[in-house]
């Protein structure tokens, strides 16, 4: 099995990086009717890889990016027992390497640094029909909490 390391993203990244988001919404575009046309962005990922409270972490394989996440601090809401948690999101594995769970390798690395962080929750968000998406998250230890629900007044 190849060697797969993580580390934390840099700006000469970003190239790779804004593929890797186009993978996302491509991959995320048939669950949400909702989406604008044309080229979108979900992300600031220069400003991301250089915030304090964000850690931008890829994986690679022989010196080639093969996936990506990050973990942002963010506050909680403030009935929440933790005052403070960790929302994850830009996950993303080449198609030719998922399966060889870089996933859970990319999760393991941003759990350390949310930890080091002192925080000791992490959230994130999945479309409800993304059965494959679910299925790994799950695998990596998260279950499910709250469904969001939607109607399109103008549909």
């Amino acid at each position: 099995m190849e060697h797969i390391i993580t580390r934390k993203a840099e700006l000469s990244d970003l190239k790779i990086l804004l593929s890797f988001e186009q993978g996302i919404i491509t991959a995320e575009r048939p669950f949400d009717p909702t989406l604008k046309e044309g080229e979108i962005h979900y992300y600031d990922i220069a400003g991301m890889i250089a915030a304090p409270h964000v850690e931008v972490i890829v994986a690679e394989i022989n010196g080639e990016l093969i996936g990506s996440a990050y973990a942002r601090i963010e506050d909680s809401k403030v009935y929440l027992k933790h005052p403070k948690h960790a929302y994850l999101g830009f996950m993303y594995v080449k198609p030719e390497h998922r399966g060889k769970g870089v996933n859970n390798i990319i999760i393991e690395a941003l759990k350390q640094w949310v930890i080091s962080m002192g925080v000791t929750e992490m959230r994130l968000e999945v479309y409800n029909e993304n059965l494959p998406a679910i299925k790994a998250y799950e695998k990596a230890g998260f279950i499910p909490n709250l469904l969001e629900m939607r109607i399109g007044l103008d549909e």
